[in-house]
Formats: C-alpha cells, structure tokens, sequence
C-alpha cells in the first residue's frame, strides 16, 4: 500500500494510458473492418477484414498511436525548454521574474553547491554534469523524434496501401514526408497541443485549483509568478 501511494500519479496514468490505448483498439478495429466492407460493397468485392490482433500491429493503428504521442513529446520538449528563458508573470507554470536563464550553480545545487542525497553526476564535473543538466530535455526530444519518425513509417504505409487499393502510384518515403496529407495530420495534432499549454500557461493566472501544485495557492495575488500550491 505503501508503494501504491507513493507512486500513485504514474500508477494512475499508466491505468487509463492503457484503458486509452485498449478502447482505441477495439473502436479502430471496428471502424477499419467497416471501411473495409462498405468499399467491397461498392467493388463488388470480399471484404478484406481483420482480426484484432492483426489491427493492432497494423500501420493504420500504429499512425493514430504515433500521430498522438509525436506531438505530446514536442509539447513538453518545447515547454521544458522555453520555460528556462521565457516567463509569464502570474502564472505558477513560470519560473519567478528574476530568475530567467539556467540559473546558478548554487540555485541548481551542482558541483561544490551538491548536497549528500544529489544525485552522483550533479556532483562531477564536465560533460557528465553537462548530459544530466539537460537530460530531462534530451530525452523528452529523443522520444519525440522517435515517435515522429514511427509516425511518418506506419503513416507512409497506410497511405500506400490505400494509393494501390485505387490503383494510383505509391510515395517514397521523403514525398509521403513532403506531402500535404502527412503534415495536414501533424500540425492538427501539434496546434492542439500548443493550444492547451498556452491555455494552462494563462489561465492558472486567474484560476485556481486547491491542492494541486499546478495551481497557485487559492488566496495567492494574481500577479503571483512561479508560486505552486
């Protein structure tokens, strides 16, 4: 129960992630096999269908994952990395007024500045303390252009696979990448997500929520900046 608690939030979203990604199955299975027998209909044709276990392993089911989670990764890449330099006052979404930049070595508790409990390569020097200053940043990218790169492979093979239904001539790679029907899809995905942050950015100026550390604390001035509840 201990264990349950303490890591209670990553328990929580990696339950409804999989609930998500479990109902996306089923709704996308059934919607694929129904696009499949009405085109057949129109054909005249056997309907080619699918079993779930072969849906989810599909590049029409790996594209509606990747497209989602390419743009994610990006919104919190780039809101880990303008919130280093860029401030909205008011909002606990920013760091304090004055403290824009990378900050200090005292203020990060690095190198002379560590305490006992820092982690070992806060303490070192080099390129060691250089990868682990910025790892939160690196890794959130990595993942980004992974999932972009998944993206744009299972999205490239669907498309093909469609352009040969109709008998019309498949893409490369690099023309799918270039084509308007790949980033139709990506900048639907990413305007959303850059949507909800500024929205999150500005709104907690004014609007509070007791208990969460997203929130300012309830009886906190609106002109408040960087104050988490």
């Amino acid at each position: 129960m201990r264990r349950l608690r303490e890591n209670g939030l990553s328990l929580f979203f990696l339950a409804i992630l999989l609930a998500a990604l479990v109902g996306q199955a089923i709704a996308g299975h059934a919607d694929y096999n129904n696009d499949e027998i009405e085109h057949a209909q129109l054909l005249d044709e056997q309907p080619q269908t699918l079993s779930i276990g072969r849906y989810v392993v599909s590049s029409s089911f790996g594209q509606a994952v990747m497209e989602n989670w390419q743009s994610e990764y990006l919104q919190f890449f780039l809101f880990i990395l303008t919130t280093v330099w860029l401030l909205q006052k008011g909002s606990p979404e920013s760091k304090e007024l004055d403290k824009a930049g990378t900050e200090s070595e005292e203020e990060q508790l690095i190198g002379e500045h560590a305490s006992p409990d820092s982690p070992t390569w806060a303490r070192v020097g080099g390129i060691r303390r250089w990868l682990f200053s910025n790892s939160l940043l690196i890794v959130m990218g990595l993942i980004f252009l992974a999932s972009w790169f998944a993206q744009s492979v299972t999205g490239w093979s669907a498309y093909n696979a469609d352009q040969i239904e109709h008998e019309q001539e498949p893409l490369s790679w690099l023309q799918y990448i270039g084509s308007a029907d790949f980033w139709q899809t990506t900048l639907q995905n990413w305007q959303s997500e850059f949507l909800a942050v500024g929205s999150m950015a500005v709104l907690s100026i004014y609007l509070r929520q007791r208990g969460s550390p997203e929130s300012k604390p309830v009886g906190a001035p609106h002109a408040a900046t960087g104050v988490e509840g």
